[in-house]
């Protein structure tokens, strides 16, 4: 790719989530909001004025056609990522993806071999991977200093109103579920980024206060890793006022306890001259989390991993998330949700990925 030319984007779909892909793309080095395409005229061409986009329209061919669009940005209900996310790449332009990439692994499955068959790159939204004390702790992992783990474990105690669930939010066939696959996806995708994919998962779930959605509000899973650390899952949208996200990982000489961003809890046995300056730095507040609201997320998380792609496509290197990475967050959700269902442990060899 020329890098001295700007990185063309469009968006698919202006839900809530479009507003912050377009200031992100107006954020980053090199990128920049061409078109965007919806069902509805009025508020796509809303959109455009907004963000300053110079084009917009309802048929996504139209956006798809414009040889200015380098990337596709697929910001429509989960369930509905499939769609949009071929036809961009039918037409040869890189994706973007808003978490998760979808709600099985089956569809997963099609964009990823989807684009290795035309070439093109497919970007998972996970942006807490991009965070400071995200990346010292998946470090540390890499370097040995937790010993063996022991205990890997994620809690996601959320709250959302009734009003939230108004639309498609709680809806198996566009949400793919409810509190796991929605509001804790970041928590797993860290979790198994950090301790890898568990082995086995047995899980409960239930609707204990948002009683009318066809999903959860409140789950809980018990972990089996190939390490041999055990580990645990909680989710829920269902508790005021809500608290930031938290993982937890203990080893045999060490442990972290990791708060949205904020190392909270950072004890190893054997000292690193860099502890002290880790378990004093001020938390990344541009990654806070949305515990108590979907609004109050920050756009700098998809700045730093939409730049991740501009700058892939520029250097020609490899994505810090692509979809098949993106793949192992929802293989987890989905055993998650058939254990529940079943009442049975499932082994996560069910959803192993086509080689």
């Amino acid at each position: 790719m020329d890098t001295s030319s700007p990185v063309g984007f469009g968006i698919v779909g202006i839900g809530m989530i479009a507003d912050y892909h377009a200031r992100a793309i107006a954020a980053t080095q090199g990128g920049v909001l061409i078109g965007v395409a919806t069902r509805s005229a009025e508020k796509a061409q809303s959109f455009a004025e907004k963000h300053g986009a110079p084009f917009w329209t309802t048929d996504i061919e139209q956006l798809l056609a414009r040889p200015d669009i380098d990337v596709i940005c697929v910001t429509t209900p989960s369930g509905a990522h499939l769609e949009p996310a071929l036809a961009a790449i039918r037409a040869g332009k890189h994706v973007v993806i808003e978490k998760p990439v979808e709600i099985s692994t089956e569809r997963v499955d099609a964009i990823v071999q989807a684009a290795a068959s035309a070439g093109v790159r497919v970007a998972a939204i996970f942006q807490a991977r991009f965070g400071a004390g995200a990346r010292a702790v998946k470090a540390a992992i890499e370097a040995g200093r937790f010993g063996r783990l022991v205990l890997c474990s994620a809690y996601v105690k959320w709250h959302r109103s009734a009003h939230y669930y108004t639309g498609w939010k709680g809806t198996l066939a566009l949400d793919g579920g409810g509190a796991v696959i929605n509001q804790a996806i970041h928590g797993i995708d860290l979790l198994q980024w950090f301790a890898g994919l568990p082995t086995d998962v047995f899980a409960w779930k239930t609707r204990r206060v948002h009683t009318g959605i066809e999903a959860e509000d409140t789950a809980s899973a018990t972990l089996r890793f190939a390490s041999g650390a055990l580990g645990g899952i909680e989710a829920t949208t269902a508790s005021w006022p809500g608290w930031s996200r938290r993982i937890e990982i203990a080893g045999e000489r060490g442990a972290i306890s990791l708060e949205d961003d904020r190392l909270v809890r950072w004890d190893f046995q054997d000292a690193q001259p860099e502890d002290d300056t880790l378990r004093s730095g001020q938390p990344d507040e541009a990654l806070r989390g949305g515990s108590s609201s979907p609004t109050s997320i920050s756009i700098e998380g998809h700045t730093r991993q939409i730049q991740d792609l501009i700058d892939a496509l520029r250097q020609n290197c490899p994505l810090a998330i692509d979809a098949r990475e993106a793949r192992n967050a929802v293989a987890l959700v989905n055993a998650i949700y058939r254990s529940a269902e079943s009442g049975k442990p499932v082994s996560l060899q069910d959803f192993r990925a086509p080689p």
